[in-house]
């Protein structure tokens, strides 16, 4: 068979440990996951009581147009249907849209480092990869536009931004878009949206009326806490809405997601309560982060990039031993850090005496 070259030396998606992988190699009873950004309070009630379907429902076919749930997501966001395409979570709307736009005759540009799936489907496609470091931790838009030229196809914006946690302020945001040229699609990648709470976060339903080259990416993996039913969707004008359905796997977005969501998608009050929660959990890891004289970034995320100034895997294996799986900075761009989902209360505390507890153990070998 001959493979596409490409693929040759392209690694699969590493996910982080896994809670009873852990528990097997250190022979633990008790793990705590904060690698991979979930929702530690699960999700809504209202939510976990649609799970429960007759026989009947397991037997059928999902609506491969998701009726229901794009009907009440349209009404939410106050969007017409027929603006919003569904994906087996944001991961399959990345890889449509760059089945869709990529070709080895085009380029697409990005921060560095981001979500690493840009860059995975782009390879993939044979799509030359511009990759723009971070400044300061945040998207250095100038040099994102400079590196725009006539076989631009994408550019990828990730706000707030995974791994760092930042975000493009609104003006600054309006500002590039105005600059990139038409026929070249803009992707706003907002999984963590729901957990902002600075005034100037951008309005993605205000930039995709404007914009037609503009697609938000949005998801019910993370604040929604509904990571395993792979959920997510984009909201764009019509017009690209058309294009891209053809690249669509039928029944794409399963039954129970599409069900589940709609419930989720009604419980505002548990949406409010975990954005809240994750507020008071980041000023855990910030007082903890300023008495140890420890780098971080202000996040906008359910998460906390933080600089030990050390080899990031050291730190990672010393948590891991203890009960606590995190993401070793190594794989994302950042060999010094770790990457800590926001818990809950007793989770970040317990995570926080472990990592001073590290601090302490290296400072005594020195």
């Amino acid at each position: 068979m001959k493979w596409k070259e490409q693929l040759l030396s392209l690694k699969p998606y590493q996910p982080g440990k896994s809670i009873e992988e852990v528990k097997r190699q250190f022979g633990l009873n008790e793990i705590i996951k904060l690698a991979s950004n979930e929702n530690p309070f699960g999700c809504s009630p209202k939510a976990t009581a649609a799970i429960s379907q007759p026989s009947t429902f397991f037997a059928l076919y999902p609506d491969g147009y998701a009726t229901k749930l794009r009907q009440a997501l349209a009404a939410d966001l106050n969007v017409e249907p027929e603006q919003l395409i569904f994906g087996n979570g944001s991961d399959e709307t990345i890889m449509m849209l760059s089945r869709a736009l990529l070709t080895p005759e085009t380029n697409t540009v990005m921060a560095t480092p981001t979500f690493p799936q840009y860059k995975h489907n782009a390879i993939i496609e044979g799509a030359e990869v511009r990759e723009i470091p971070l400044k300061d931790g945040e998207h250095d838009l100038n040099a994102m536009l400079k590196a725009i030229d006539e076989k631009t196809a994408i550019v990828w914006l990730c706000s707030p931004n995974n791994p760092t946690g930042t975000y493009i302020p609104a003006d600054k945001l309006r500002e590039f878009m105005l600059q990139v040229p038409e026929d070249v699609l803009i992707v706003l990648d907002e999984a963590y949206c729901e957990y902002t709470t600075v005034n100037d976060y951008h309005d993605s339903i205000e930039l995709v009326k404007d914009f037609p080259n503009v697609i938000a990416l949005r998801t019910f993996s993370k604040i929604y806490g509904l990571a395993s039913l792979r959920i997510g969707y984009g909201i764009a004008q019509r017009e690209l809405i058309q294009a891209m359905e053809p690249v669509r796997e039928p029944f794409n977005a399963n039954r129970f997601a599409q069900e589940v969501a709609i419930h989720a998608l009604n419980d505002k009050a548990f949406i409010e309560n975990c954005r809240q929660t994750n507020q008071e959990g980041l000023a855990q890891y910030y007082q903890f982060c300023e008495e140890e004289g420890l780098s971080y970034y202000p996040s906008q995320g359910n998460f906390i990039l933080i600089d030990f100034n050390v080899d990031g895997d050291e730190v990672f294996q010393f948590l891991l031993e203890q009960g606590y799986i995190v993401r070793s900075g190594q794989a994302l761009g950042f060999p010094t850090s770790v990457r800590v989902t926001v818990g809950s209360p007793e989770q970040n505390e317990g995570v926080i005496k472990v990592m001073k507890q590290f601090i302490q153990e290296r400072a005594s070998l020195s």
